[in-house]
C-alpha cells in the first residue's frame, strides 16, 4: 500500500513541475490602483492558493475552538455526576 501511495505521489509531483515549467511567462496582476505586481504565472498562482488555504484554516479556528469549550463542558459535568452503581448481571445460562 505505500508503494502505490509513492507512486500517486510521485505522479502528482511530476505534474506539478511540468505545469510550473510550461507556466513561467510573466503576468501583471494590478491589486491596488496604481499598484502592478508582475511575477511568473506559477508563483501568482501559488501565492493565491496559499493565501486560500491560509484564509480556509482561519474560518475553521472558530469552530475548532467552539468544539474544545463544548468538550470540556462535557467532560465537567461528567466528572460531577455521580458513577452508576455496579449491578452485576447474572451469567446466562
Amino acid at each position: 500500500m505505500t508503494a502505490l501511495t509513492w507512486a500517486v505521489r510521485l505522479i502528482i509531483f511530476v505534474f506539478l513541475v511540468v505545469f510550473a515549467a510550461q507556466n513561467t511567462d510573466p503576468v501583471s496582476l494590478r491589486l491596488l490602483p496604481g499598484q502592478i505586481w508582475q511575477a511568473p504565472l506559477v508563483l501568482a498562482l501559488l501565492a493565491f492558493f496559499v493565501g486560500g488555504v491560509i484564509l480556509g484554516a482561519l474560518s475553521l479556528l472558530g469552530v475548532i475552538f467552539r468544539q474544545r469549550r463544548e468538550i470540556s463542558r462535557l467532560k465537567k459535568d461528567a466528572a460531577r455526576k455521580p458513577p452508576l452503581p455496579n449491578i452485576e448481571i447474572p451469567p446466562a445460562v
